[in-house]
């Protein structure tokens, strides 16, 4: 054989060994953050804030994609079967995680059976909230109400099956009162409600309900969280406000398909801690009340594992289609 066709012959044969391992390594033209509701929410909100930042770690673009519906779990099953290539993943909040599957038996999947847990991203705390001329002062003061009157204290939530729901449920259920539930369709018009005297309290975001309670339109009571929230130093927790086993904490988090390769798991993970990691990114957070949680997925499985079980026993004869 010819000089020049060995060496074209050989050159050949080492692109084409080298190409699988190639095409493995190069990051994905496009990944896809699937969030579960519409746009212009919390989540959705923080799904825009952390795109940018995972594009610059992973080289790779960022799209945020609202899939709405089935109380935020749509999101889910879409991504419970999509291909498992490293280009989708569901970005989550915990609710949808441990409190729906709860309360609606008809989902066609379960996040902690189906999908792949990659990271968690951040924790968030809720804080109890009445209006500002309310004659309530104290945690105390609210449960000597409802005791009094059974069934009429109405406190609103962004719908049934929502982080501020449950944590009203979960309030009357270590308290052994009796509140009444008011579902709307998001946190806003609650809280509008709330500031007007509709309703008589409401638990809430730390970092939206904040403005309000520094503009002085509704007075905080106590915070959900087992420390007191960086935003709100001066508010007690509901522990110590004299319900020692009561701490909500919702989180954010990444899951990718099942069966998801452990190398497309990892870089994305890896990622993850990255943008956590930075002051930027942080700072962000902060302000508006998150905590940036950046542990393994196995922390994220057990932590989900046990609010589930939580959740199962406070929502007990709750359920919606």
């Amino acid at each position: 054989m010819p000089r020049v066709c060995r060496r074209t012959l050989l050159a050949s044969l080492a692109l084409a060994a080298i190409a699988p391992l190639a095409q493995a390594q190069a990051p994905a033209a496009n990944v896809r953050l699937l969030v579960g509701y519409a746009a212009g929410g919390p989540v959705d909100a923080m799904a825009r804030i952390f795109a940018p930042a995972l594009a610059r770690e992973l080289g790779a673009s960022v799209i945020v994609e609202n899939k709405p519906g089935a109380s935020g779990a749509l999101a889910g099953e879409m991504t419970s079967t999509a291909a498992a290539d490293g280009t989708t993943f569901w970005f989550a909040a915990s609710p949808t995680v441990t409190i729906v599957p709860n309360i609606q038996k008809k989902l066609k999947f379960d996040a902690m059976r189906d999908l792949t847990p990659v990271a968690p991203l951040l924790t968030y705390a809720n804080v109890l909230v009445v209006p500002q001329a309310s004659p309530l002062k104290t945690v105390a003061d609210l449960l000597a109400q409802a005791k009094a009157s059974p069934g009429k204290v109405f406190y609103g939530s962004a719908g049934v099956g929502a982080s501020n729901h449950l944590s009203g449920e979960l309030l009357a259920h270590q308290a052994g009162v009796q509140l009444t539930h008011v579902p709307y369709k998001g946190n806003a018009p609650a809280m509008n409600d709330v500031i007007g005297g509709q309703l008589q309290m409401m638990f809430d975001i730390v970092g939206g309900a904040q403005k309000f309670i520094t503009g002085g339109q509704v007075r905080a009571l106590a915070v959900t969280s087992a420390a007191r929230n960086p935003m709100l130093p001066e508010v007690p927790t509901m522990r110590e406000a004299g319900l020692p086993g009561y701490e909500v904490v919702g989180w954010m988090a990444l899951y990718g398909p099942p069966k998801l390769p452990a190398a497309a798991t990892e870089r994305m993970a890896d990622a993850t801690r990255k943008v956590l990691a930075t002051a930027d990114f942080q700072q962000r957070l902060a302000a508006l009340g998150y905590t940036p949680w950046p542990g393994p997925a196995a922390e994220l499985v057990a932590q989900a594992t046990k609010e589930r079980a939580m959740w199962g026993t406070v929502t007990k004869g709750i359920e919606i289609d």
